[in-house]
C-alpha cells in the first residue's frame, strides 16, 4: 500500500494571523479544506492501485484529474501555511539571498510586489499565484494557477503561493479579493522564502 498524506499541523495557533486572517477562516481553512485534499489525494492512490491490479483502465482518466487536483491542493496549501507568520513575525521586507534576487530580476521589491499583488488579484474565478525559480535562467519566476489542477512547470520549486479561492478569505473579505491580497503582505514569512529559496540555490 502506497504511505498516505497528512495533514499538516499549522507552525501558529488558528488565531495567530489575526487581523489579517480571523481564526474562523483559518480553523476551516485548514481543517476542513486542506483536509480534504489529502483525503482525496489518499482515495485517488488507492484507486490508481485497484486500477493496477486489473486488466480494464477504465475511468482511469478521472482518477487522474482526482489525483492531479487534490495532490496539488495539498501540496500548495504545505507551502502556504509556513509562507506565513504572526504579525510582527512576518510582513516588511525581505533580507538575504531572496532580496538579492528580487532586485535582480524586478529592479525593487516594491515592483515585485506589485506584480505578485496583481497576479493574485486577477486569477481567472479561482486559484493561487505563485512564485518559483529557474535555475536554468537564474531568474524568479511569478504565475497563475488558475483553479487548482497543478499547471506547474516541471521541476520549478514553490517559494511563495498565495491562495485566492473564496473559502481563503470571504468569510472575512467578502468579494473583496483585492484587499485580502493587500493585508496578507502584513503576514508573509520572508524567512521561510529565504530558506527555500537558499535551498535551491545551493
Amino acid at each position: 500500500m502506497t504511505k498516505k498524506y497528512e495533514l499538516p499541523p499549522l507552525p501558529y495557533a488558528y488565531n495567530a494571523l489575526e487581523p489579517y486572517i480571523i481564526e474562523e477562516i483559518m480553523r476551516l481553512h485548514h481543517t476542513k479544506h486542506h483536509q480534504t485534499y489529502v483525503n482525496g489525494a489518499n482515495q485517488a492512490l488507492e484507486r490508481l492501485e485497484k486500477l493496477r491490479k486489473g486488466e480494464s483502465q477504465e475511468g482511469i482518466r478521472a482518477v487522474l484529474r482526482d489525483l492531479s487536483f487534490n495532490l496539488s491542493g495539498h501540496k500548495l496549501h504545505s507551502v502556504f501555511w509556513p509562507n506565513m507568520a504572526p504579525p510582527g513575525k512576518g510582513g516588511g521586507t525581505p533580507g538575504g539571498a531572496i532580496a538579492d534576487q528580487i532586485n535582480k530580476d524586478f529592479g525593487s521589491f516594491e515592483a515585485f510586489k506589485k506584480q505578485f499583488s496583481t497576479a493574485a488579484k486577477t486569477v481567472e474565478a479561482v486559484g493561487w499565484a505563485i512564485l518559483t525559480y529557474d535555475q536554468e535562467s537564474d531568474t524568479l519566476i511569478i504565475y497563475q494557477v488558475e483553479k487548482q489542477n497543478f499547471m506547474h512547470p516541471p521541476n520549478l520549486p514553490l517559494l511563495l503561493t498565495l491562495d485566492v479561492w473564496e473559502h481563503a478569505y470571504y468569510l472575512q473579505y467578502k468579494n473583496d479579493r483585492a484587499s485580502y491580497v493587500d493585508n496578507w503582505w502584513n503576514i508573509v514569512n520572508w524567512d521561510d522564502v529565504e530558506k527555500r529559496f537558499s535551498k535551491v540555490k545551493a
